[in-house]
């Protein structure tokens, strides 16, 4: 019944960054969209913020967490198609025992987070999380991602209700 638009720039409701509008923020939330900066800082901030808003049932999709090559995910920006380095906060948020969470092997990577226990948790890796190599990624994506099929993903949005 309620939609609300963040973006400092254009569209949206509130012209604001997320940053701000999660500092004024008191609402809570069935369904947050994340497509913003797409850097891992500012996506694990996100996260977060969003997490405190969620409602128990609600759930969080994140945008652009399957980079395809290395230029995809390149931080700085290297090319006009790009995911940023949103899949470090996801492998982040995977290493969480009490958020479920999974990336949709789909229109680019939909992160599906969830606040349920996560019965599949990623052991953190030796380094810090904005330090994971793409070559790291490359090697391990399906598992950092939790890498699920369309089908499965919207069974998962099902259940959930």
């Amino acid at each position: 019944k309620k939609k609300i638009g963040v973006d400092p720039n254009n569209g949206g409701t509130h012209r604001m960054t997320s940053d701000t509008f999660f500092a004024k923020n008191e609402d809570k939330f069935d369904l947050i969209f994340i497509d913003g900066l797409h850097t891992y800082d500012q996506a694990s901030k996100d996260i977060k913020n969003s997490l405190n808003t969620l409602n128990d049932k609600g759930f969080i999709l994140l945008h652009d967490c399957f980079p395809m090559t290395y230029y995809d995910q390149a931080v700085p920006r290297a090319q006009r198609k790009w995911n940023g380095d949103v899949w470090k906060a996801i492998t982040e948020i995977r290493t969480l025992d009490d958020v479920d969470t999974y990336v949709g092997a789909f229109d680019n990577g939909i992160g599906l987070i969830l606040k349920r226990k996560n019965n599949n948790v990623l052991q953190k890796p030796s380094k810090s999380f904005k330090d994971i190599s793409y070559q790291d990624y490359y090697n391990n994506y399906e598992n950092y991602l939790n890498l699920i099929s369309k089908k499965k993903f919207f069974e998962i949005i099902h259940e959930h209700k």
